[in-house]
């Protein structure tokens, strides 16, 4: 069975995933929503704050994320491999390995095409790849994505990044399978690809 790319990611009300300038801070890192999160997909917990918080990661649920080259550099210089449980791949026509700074194990700096590699990650055994973000990845990933899962926050941005960035119009159906709202308001929402017919 192949395995599935899932787009994991927390989302505005209006659908943003941060920022006009990678402002990711108003969304709510407390709340009754953080403790099911953590231990559902504690494998998308990057590993420097899993390991201060002690949250045990397996791999079971991700063993791979991929993400754009803006999403990757939101930890730096800090965490130049912010998931270091996980092979990281991050694309970038730009950017080089001597924009990494430090050492960074289990990450490829790639530029390239990101459907011929996610097409070749999902051939291979494994658990689920993340897609990490951003909104303009996932455009190009759209075909290959799986499953959302969308942490809706109560918040309007009015601007940022969306968590898709504007591309061809082609509606793809996806079925809601869950959705679980907590008292902070979050909203969790989970979404399958309908088969094509």
């Amino acid at each position: 069975m192949m395995r599935e790319l899932v787009y994991y990611a927390a989302v505005s009300i209006d659908g943003y995933i941060a920022g006009p300038a990678g402002e990711f801070d108003a969304f709510p890192v407390e709340g009754d929503h953080m403790q099911h999160l953590n231990a559902r997909f504690a494998d998308a917990v990057p590993t420097h704050i899993a390991d201060a918080l002690g949250i045990e990661r397996d791999g079971t649920t991700f063993d791979t994320v991929v993400m754009g080259w803006n999403t990757y550099a939101v930890g730096l210089p800090v965490a130049p491999s912010p998931y270091r449980h996980l092979r990281q791949f991050v694309f970038s026509r730009t950017r080089s390995e001597a924009d990494i700074p430090g050492e960074h194990p289990n990450l490829t700096l790639t530029d390239e095409d990101p459907v011929a590699v996610v097409r070749r990650l999902k051939a291979e055994p494994g658990a689920s790849i993340w897609l990490c973000g951003g909104g303009a990845l996932a455009t190009v990933l759209a075909e290959e994505i799986d499953r959302l899962v969308l942490k809706r926050n109560p918040l309007l941005f009015g601007d940022g990044i969306p968590l898709f960035a504007p591309g061809a119009y082609r509606p793809r159906a996806f079925e809601e399978v869950a959705t679980t709202a907590y008292e902070s308001g979050v909203v969790v929402s989970e979404y399958v690809r309908r088969p094509s017919i």
